[in-house]
């Protein structure tokens, strides 16, 4: 087992694009991506397609980890993980569409997500056909194939007062089911902004950039909100 500070150290080689810390980080967490891959085991998707979405929800977790953060990444890493595969498993359900493009689709998102914390910024359509030798067509129908999961705190249905979360199944360790009621609780006292700010960035994978778009807001202001957010629950979680 890594230490919190090998992690860091680790962590900081990924983002500066050494591939073996990465390679060393989804190696040194595989029980950890295992263990949520366990809640989904009775869905009809292979075990393999499942630890390969949960390893680029951890790949997706190390490029947002801020190093100033005082929390176990462990902690920062969970909701990315699930929430790459209940996003895989929903548009599974919903869009039936081929392997082949679903396996575009998950190199797209891998590759935005990537290029997105280097430029700030989405890249174009012409761009992502270019990098994936593809017509422009098929970049678009593989992306509108893949759409943003719902939060796990949002309501089951419209007649449940439960929400998502009260549905998964109660597995794994003491210590992440305390983490997550601690996280809905901090989520729960936040003002209405810094709380749609969150849930927008963590909970439905959007970018700061297009957080900024739907509030109307600068990406910088995005920004603050969710350091502002951060470092509260930093200090409540210490």
């Amino acid at each position: 087992m890594l230490t919190h500070e090998q992690t860091l150290q680790l962590i900081e080689s990924a983002k500066s694009g050494d591939e073996t810390a990465k390679t060393t980080l989804i190696s040194e967490n595989m029980p950890l991506i295992k263990s949520i891959v366990k809640r989904y085991g009775n869905v009809h998707v292979e075990y393999e397609d499942l630890m390969q979405l949960g390893a680029m929800g951890l790949i997706k977790a190390v490029n947002n980890f801020d190093l100033s953060y005082n929390v176990k990444f462990s902690t920062y890493a969970v909701p990315m993980i699930a929430g790459e595969i209940k996003r895989f498993i929903r548009d599974d359900g919903a869009v039936k569409v081929s392997r082949a493009l679903k396996t575009l689709s998950m190199k797209l998102h891998a590759y935005i997500d990537d290029y997105v914390q280097t430029n700030g910024e989405n890249p174009s359509v012409d761009k992502l056909a270019e990098v994936f030798s593809a017509d422009k067509q098929e970049i678009v129908f593989a992306l509108d194939s893949n759409k943003y999961p719902v939060s796990i705190y949002e309501k089951f249905d419209e007649e449940s007062s439960g929400s998502i979360i009260d549905r998964l199944p109660a597995k794994g360790n003491g210590d992440e089911l305390i983490d997550s009621i601690l996280l809905k609780k901090m989520l729960s006292e936040l003002p209405e902004r810094e709380k749609t700010v969150i849930k927008l960035r963590y909970y439905k994978d959007m970018t700061q950039s297009e957080i900024a778009r739907i509030l109307g807001v600068s990406q910088v202001q995005v920004s603050r909100i969710e350091s502002k957010v951060i470092s509260k629950m930093r200090q409540q979680l210490a």
